[in-house]
C-alpha cells in the first residue's frame, strides 16, 4: 500500500478540479494593456495545463512525470496515439469534404420516402456503417449539420434524429481500434493485436447497436417525435452534393487501404503511426496537387462568394474552432435547403388552400434556415480587393486589434491560398488539434496520480472488490468506465486512468484481457452519457447545435434521452463480453 501524504492529497484535488472545469468551463473577462477587454475560458484546453503548472510549482509532480506523460510508460505511447489519430482524422475529414456523407444521406432519404419510422431506421444504419469506417468525429461534424438542416426543411423535431445520430456514431466507433482514441490507448496499454481487438468487440458492438436502436425507437415512439408519415414527396439528388467525385474515390481508396495495411502489420509489432502517417502524407500531397491542377471555379462564383460575407469568411478560415461548418459544407447546406424546400409538399389531392399554406410554411422554413446559418464574428471584407480597410472596433468589449495592417495582409494571403488549395484549408480548422494538449495533459496528470501512490490505492480497491475474478472484473471495470467518462476528463481520461488501475491490480492474463475488452465497450458507449464532456465528440456536437441555434437540447435533456439507450447498451455489451470471455478462458 502506497503512502498517501499531503502532496498526494493536493494532486488528487487538482486532478478533479481540472475535470470539473472541463465539464463546466468558466468564462470571465479581463482587461489587458494595449489589447483591451478580452474573454478567457478556463476549460478543456486550459484547465488541465494550469493544474499541471500548479502541481509542478508545488513539487507534487516533477519533470519525470511530465516526460513520462509525453513519451509514455508501460507500453502506452501518447505520441503514437496522437500522430495516429490526427493522421486518420485528416484522411476522414478530407473525404467528408467531397460530399460523400451528404450524398449517402440523400440516397438514404430517397429510400426511406415519406415513411418516418423507416427513414429513422435507415439513417441510424447509415450513420452506424459510416462511423465504423471513419470514426465518430467526422460523422459528428458532418452528420449533425446535415440533420439540423434536414429536420428544419422537413419540419421535423430535431431532437430524436440528433440524439440517434450521436448514439449511432459513438457506439460504432468501438469496432475498429482506430475508431476512437480510447481504442488506441487500450490496444497500446494491454498489448492487444489490432485485428484481435475487432474480433473481441464486434459482437458487443452488435448487441449495443441493436439494443440502442430499440431503446431509441421506444422512447421516440410518439408521432410528435417521429411521425409515421412525413410531408415529403419527390427525390433528392445525391449528385448535387457530391462536389468532387475524383477526390471521393481517391480518398476512399487510400483510407480503406490504410486500414487493411494497419491490420496486417499489427501482426509484426510495428508502431501503427509509422503506417498511417505516410498514407496521410500521400493524401495531403494528392489534395495539394489536385487543387492546384484541376480546373478552377469561375470568376462568377468567386464574385458570388464575395457578395456572401458568411461564405467568404469561412473560405478565409476565420471561423476557427467555434465554426465547424466550412465553405464546402455551406454550399452543400444551401443545396440541402433548396432540395428540402422543393421536396416538401402535401399530397396532390389536398385542397388548394392547404397547399398554399404548405407552400407558405415551406418558404417560412427557408427564411428560418437562412437565419440559422451562423454569422462569423470575424470582420469580413466587403469586396474581393486585398486592400480592404481595417474593421472598426465595436466598443471596448471587442478589444483593440493589434497590428491591423499586418492582419489585413495575412488575411489577404490566407484568402488567396484558401481559394487555390480549398481542400487543405477547409480541413485544417476541423482537425482535432485541441486533442493534443488535452490528451498529453491527461497522461501527465495520471502519471502524477501514479507517482503519488493513488493508482496503487485504486488498484488495491479493485482487487478487494473483484478478488481478481474475471466476471466481477468485467462488470466493475465496465460500469466504472461509463461513470468515469463523465467525471475523469472525458472518455480519454477515464480510459487512461482505468488502464493504469488494472495494471496496478496485477490481474491474471485472462482477467486482464477481459478487463480490457470491457473498458473498450465502456469508453465508447460512455460517450452516450449524462454530460456533453463525456467525450470530445459530445463537446463538438454541443458546439455545432449552439451554432445552429438548436438550444432545446440542454444538458439535462441530453442525459434524460440517453439514459435508456445507455442502460440497455451497458447491460447488453457487458453481458456479451462476459459470454465471450467465459467461452474463451473457461
Amino acid at each position: 500500500m502506497a503512502n498517501i501524504d499531503r502532496f498526494s492529497i493536493v494532486t488528487l484535488i487538482f486532478f478533479f478540479l481540472s475535470t470539473i472545469f472541463v465539464i463546466r468551463p468558466l468564462k470571465f473577462h479581463v482587461r489587458l494593456p494595449v489589447v483591451g477587454r478580452i474573454q478567457l475560458t478556463l476549460g478543456l484546453m486550459s484547465a488541465p495545463i494550469i493544474a499541471i503548472a500548479i502541481l509542478w510549482a508545488a513539487q507534487c509532480i516533477g519533470a519525470t512525470q511530465i516526460r513520462d506523460g509525453i513519451v509514455g510508460t508501460a507500453g502506452i505511447k501518447p505520441y503514437n496515439i496522437l500522430i495516429l489519430f490526427i493522421s486518420l482524422a485528416y484522411m476522414a475529414i478530407t473525404l467528408d469534404i467531397t460530399g460523400v456523407l451528404q450524398a449517402a444521406a440523400f440516397w438514404v432519404s430517397n429510400r426511406g420516402g415519406n415513411n418516418g419510422r423507416r427513414l429513422f431506421l435507415y439513417f441510424y444504419i447509415l450513420l452506424t456503417g459510416v462511423s465504423m469506417i471513419i470514426g465518430n468525429d467526422p460523422v459528428i461534424l458532418s452528420g449533425t449539420a446535415f440533420l439540423a438542416y434536414y429536420t428544419a426543411a422537413a419540419q421535423l423535431e430535431p431532437l430524436p434524429w440528433l440524439i440517434s445520430e450521436f448514439a449511432a456514431a459513438n457506439t460504432a466507433s468501438m469496432v475498429l481500434f482506430v475508431g476512437n482514441p480510447t481504442n488506441v490507448v487500450i490496444c497500446e496499454g494491454f498489448g492487444i493485436n489490432n485485428a484481435a481487438f475487432t474480433a473481441y468487440t464486434i459482437l458487443p458492438f452488435l448487441a449495443c447497436s441493436v439494443t440502442c436502436y430499440l431503446g431509441l425507437a421506444f422512447q421516440f415512439r410518439k408521432p410528435k417525435h417521429v411521425p409515421h408519415k412525413l410531408p415529403v414527396s419527390g427525390d433528392l439528388d445525391p449528385r448535387s452534393v457530391l462536389r468532387d467525385p475524383i477526390s471521393a474515390w481517391v480518398g476512399s481508396l487510400l483510407l480503406l487501404t490504410c486500414l487493411v495495411v494497419v491490420i496486417v502489420v499489427s501482426f509484426f509489432h510495428v508502431d501503427v503511426w509509422m503506417v498511417v502517417l505516410p498514407f496521410a502524407v500521400v493524401k495531403f500531397l494528392f489534395d495539394m496537387c489536385w487543387d492546384h491542377f484541376r480546373p478552377k471555379e469561375s470568376e462568377a462564383e468567386d464574385a458570388e462568394s464575395a457578395e456572401d460575407p458568411m461564405k467568404s469568411a469561412i473560405r478565409r478560415g476565420m471561423s476557427h474552432h467555434e465554426s465547424t461548418i466550412t465553405d464546402n459544407q455551406t454550399a452543400r447546406q444551401d443545396l440541402v435547403i433548396s432540395e428540402g424546400k422543393r421536396s416538401i409538399s402535401m399530397n396532390a389531392d389536398l385542397p388548394s388552400e392547404r397547399r398554399e399554406n404548405t407552400l407558405s410554411s415551406s418558404m417560412a422554413t427557408r427564411v428560418e434556415l437562412e437565419e440559422q446559418i451562423p454569422k462569423c464574428s470575424s470582420p469580413v471584407p466587403s469586396q474581393r480587393s486585398s486592400t480592404t480597410t481595417a474593421p472598426q472596433p465595436n466598443n471596448d468589449s471587442q478589444g483593440r486589434k493589434l497590428f491591423p495592417q499586418t492582419r489585413i495582409k495575412f488575411d489577404a494571403i490566407h484568402a488567396r491560398l484558401s481559394r487555390h488549395f480549398p481542400t487543405f484549408f477547409t480541413a485544417l480548422p476541423r482537425l482535432p488539434f485541441g486533442l493534443i494538449p488535452f490528451a498529453f495533459s491527461q497522461f501527465i496528470l495520471i502519471e502524477g496520480l501514479s507517482h503519488r501512490g493513488w493508482i496503487d490505492v485504486f488498484g488495491n480497491w479493485l482487487v478487494i472488490a473483484s478478488k481478481r475474478e474475471m466476471i466481477p472484473t468485467i462488470w466493475l471495470v465496465g460500469v466504472l468506465g461509463v461513470i468515469l467518462c463523465n467525471g475523469a476528463g472525458t472518455n480519454i481520461g477515464a480510459t487512461i486512468l482505468l488502464t493504469k488501475i488494472v495494471h496496478a491490480a496485477n490481474m491474471p492474463p485472462s482477467t486482464n484481457r477481459a478487463a480490457a475488452i470491457a473498458l473498450a465497450v465502456a469508453s465508447n458507449i460512455g460517450a452516450v452519457s449524462f454530460t456533453f464532456s463525456a467525450s470530445l465528440a459530445g463537446l463538438l456536437w454541443d458546439t455545432i447545435l449552439k451554432q445552429k441555434k438548436i438550444n432545446t437540447i440542454t444538458q439535462w435533456k441530453f442525459a434524460y434521452w440517453n439514459s435508456i439507450p445507455l442502460l440497455l447498451m451497458t447491460s447488453a455489451g457487458l453481458a456479451i463480453v462476459t459470454a465471450e470471455m467465459v467461452v474463451l478462458y473457461k
